[in-house]
């Protein structure tokens, strides 16, 4: 098998498919995995505010049913392997972009499997946020809206980007899944060269490229939530 693997006409054939195919194919899981993780950010962020600020009341007056069916909701959808949910939601992805296979319809499923995981993420980041400061703004008047944008939101960045780099990795793992089904970029080629062609040092390759996006968008994550962290600059 290893002999085989490096085999002069597989290393060229490899080659040629890295130059020609994968920088689309790259292109396609950094778009896909970007414009995912901000339509999930859309959805996630203000449920992840309301689940914390209507906790008890606690800065906004939400029914206890309302945040009971929102953590159900939440906890459904991300107990759902995503392969499982790609499917589930065909038909909203059809009736959405028209069709189930490829790189624009990978998005839906995408959106629907990744924004529970961001709205936790924005609950357990909102939970840091020290309770003595919210009451301070509290005590001065300000209005639940102003307590959320200015004290809130703002207090708790530094984890919010770090937390968004762990959804934009996560999200990067399930693109590459859709593969599977019909969807684009290094997912695709992994799949179609790897397991169907038994090319495995395509797949190889894809795995790499994977591990260096991972890399990329983890390390961008650390540098700016550690620039925004204000603990750190008044250390400097």
């Amino acid at each position: 098998m290893f002999h085989d693997f490096f085999a002069p006409e597989t290393v060229q054939n490899a080659l040629n498919i890295l130059k020609t195919q994968f920088p689309l194919a790259i292109w396609e899981t950094v778009y896909v995995t970007l414009l995912s993780t901000l339509f999930a950010i859309v959805i996630g962020l203000p449920l992840g505010v309301v689940l914390v600020a209507g906790e008890n009341g606690r800065i906004l007056k939400v029914p206890k049913a309302v945040l009971h069916l929102l953590n159900v909701v939440i906890n459904l959808l991300r107990s759902v392997p995503f392969l499982i949910l790609m499917i589930m939601v065909f038909p909203i992805t059809r009736l959405i972009v028209g069709t189930v296979v490829g790189t624009p319809a990978s998005v839906v499923p995408l959106v629907i499997a990744a924004f529970p995981f961001v709205a936790r993420l924005v609950e357990g980041s909102l939970r840091e946020v020290n309770p003595n400061v919210i009451e301070a703004a509290q005590s001065l008047g300000a209005s639940p809206f102003q307590i959320i944008v200015k004290v809130m939101i703002p207090e708790s960045v530094p984890s919010l980007i770090s937390n968004t780099a762990i959804a934009v990795t996560t999200i990067l793992g399930y693109s590459a899944m859709s593969g599977i089904l019909g969807g684009g970029g290094l997912g695709k080629i992994a799949i179609n060269y790897g397991y169907y062609r038994y090319q495995y040092l395509v797949m190889f390759f894809a795995v790499v490229c994977l591990i260096i996006l991972v890399q990329i968008f983890q390390s961008v994550g650390t540098f700016l939530a550690a620039r925004s962290d204000k603990r750190l600059k008044g250390r400097k």
